[in-house]
């Protein structure tokens, strides 16, 4: 049985690897889309995870399936459109290794996704379901998000959100709160980043911003990513703060994704119901999910960056 569906953005992320003899920018071509790398670096983790989405049937498209294959995601649920290309990102990297992305995704086809070509049976046997903000910026995509979001809470599935706010894809970036408002309210769990939840609750002090995220939506856990401080929860088991982990960071691709692909991975490996966890578990699941995190940063690039279980156990015993 699967045990995380992620739905969202599969794309090329062409990532800077220097200068060129000219002394011009040389990218490489990287798979990336956070709902993807989020369910590859669950997969790499052990879990059994699926991704659902669309690419164009390109040859760029066509790469990024291998790509899912070869991570043993089951990609039976993302499909190939004749019709549009596959979504591509430029990234830049500062001297923090710390990323923004220029996007050419303008009528791509992974905002034409429409919930009646879905393969829905993806969603049998209760499996954490997981989307984010960037499949609502246009097109069909937008309102699929929430017909699949609300066919898995019906279908007993738990929902993950991570807004994962790109505001340049947004034309109104009222709209966007107002959308991502929507998907806090169909969530259990919740993942944002401190920037994430002050602006999206309209509060510039975290601590107070991710309490008032807390009692408006009522999600069973909220994770608050705190960049190398580590991380903050709020939860109906209780509220802690877990500390981060020093590395020596390169590039911050994928590093909020593989977190929340590491916090999954462990919660599924539990064996058990959420609603039956404790703080304890959640605390255990937050601390393995920072070291995914972090080894994720000490790489470039988004999938290709994503730790193995044996690296992360690894970095655990010789960090804890």
């Amino acid at each position: 049985m699967l045990e995380i569906v992620s739905f969202g953005e599969l794309l090329i992320d062409f990532t800077p690897v220097g200068l060129s003899e000219n002394g011009n920018p040389i990218f490489e071509r990287n798979p990336g889309g956070g709902p993807a790398n989020m369910a590859c670096a669950a997969a790499k983790l052990g879990a059994k995870t699926a991704f659902m989405g669309k690419v164009g049937d390109d040859i760029f498209g066509r790469a990024l399936q291998k790509v899912l294959e070869g991570q043993n995601v089951d990609a039976r649920g993302l499909l190939l459109s004749k019709d549009d290309k596959t979504t591509l990102a430029f990234v830049q990297l500062d001297e923090t290794g710390d990323r923004s992305f220029s996007f050419y995704r303008k009528h791509a086809a992974d905002t034409m996704v429409r919930f009646e070509e879905l393969d829905l049976s993806i969603l049998e046997g209760n499996p954490f379901f997981f989307f984010s903000s960037v499949m609502m910026a246009e097109g069909p995509s937008r309102q699929t998000s929430f017909q699949l979001a609300e066919y898995a809470r019906q279908k007993g599935c738990t929902v993950v959100f991570d807004p994962n706010l790109r505001f340049n894809l947004w034309e109104d970036t009222s709209e966007m709160r107002a959308l991502c408002h929507r998907a806090l309210a169909l969530s259990q769990i919740i993942k944002v980043s401190e920037e994430e939840v002050t602006w999206l609750m309209e509060e510039p002090d975290v601590k107070k911003a991710a309490r008032l995220l807390q009692e408006t939506y009522r999600p069973m856990i909220l994770l608050v990513t705190l960049g190398k401080a580590g991380c903050a929860i709020r939860s109906c088991f209780g509220d802690l703060q877990l500390p981060g982990f020093t590395v020596d960071t390169v590039d911050t691709t994928a590093a909020g994704d593989s977190f929340t692909g590491g916090f999954l991975s462990r919660l599924s490996s539990l064996g058990k119901p959420l609603i039956q966890c404790d703080l304890g578990d959640i605390a255990t699941c937050a601390i393995f999910a920072n070291a995914v995190g972090a080894l994720t940063t000490t790489r470039k690039g988004a999938i290709s960056a994503l730790p193995s279980l044996e690296q992360v156990e690894r970095f655990l015993r010789s960090n804890l």
